[in-house]
């Protein structure tokens, strides 16, 4: 089984995928609220809890973590949301290291967008486009909505960790064809 995570410092998504590319398991560690998780390390330790709980029930062959960001584009993240996403980031590598003995591997967004044959055209939100990939292609991927039709934001987190884990997959299915 894979695990695939997309850490953030507001909702982390969480996905494992069996041998065939299934769901097994999509969720999101939600720390969104200040006054709860005031700060890094309280977060972390919550996302702790959930990696125990899955290193506990599931048989994780292989770890599969999105890569932060790891430069500025206009209009998007600054320099102390880039600082706070690698910080992150590390922290959760670490627990992983801890809780599996490996280190995770790491990739990149759109390289994992490639891997599952998703592409985002020009002009278009990649996160809505792998939504509504995952809707489209996935009977077993559902989403919940907001009173005003719209997806809940935990929907975006629980689909990137997907394609996460199931570009994971086909980066260990790459490898074993090569050895």
């Amino acid at each position: 089984m894979i695990l695939g995570l997309d850490v953030s410092t507001s909702i982390t998504g969480v996905s494992i995928v069996g041998d065939d590319g299934k769901i097994v398991y999509c969720e999101v560690v939600d720390t969104r609220n200040k006054r709860l998780f005031p700060t890094l390390l309280f977060k972390a330790y919550v996302i702790k809890s959930k990696l125990e709980d899955i290193q506990r029930d599931y048989p994780i062959d292989e770890i599969f973590i999105e890569e932060s960001l790891q430069s500025f584009r206009s209009g998007f993240s600054s320099a102390k949301t880039l600082s706070t996403l690698s910080k992150i980031n590390g922290i959760i590598s670490y627990i992983v290291w801890e809780l599996w003995n490996r280190e995770p591997e790491y990739v990149a967004s759109t390289s994992a967008r490639k891997l599952c044959g998703i592409k985002v055209p020009r002009g278009q939100k990649a996160k809505q486009v792998v939504l509504n990939y995952l809707l489209d292609t996935d009977p077993d991927f559902a989403v919940e909505y907001t009173s005003k039709g719209n997806p809940k934001p935990a929907s975006y987190d629980r689909a990137d960790s997907l394609i996460i884990a199931r570009a994971g997959l086909e980066i260990c299915r790459q490898r074993n064809l090569k050895s």
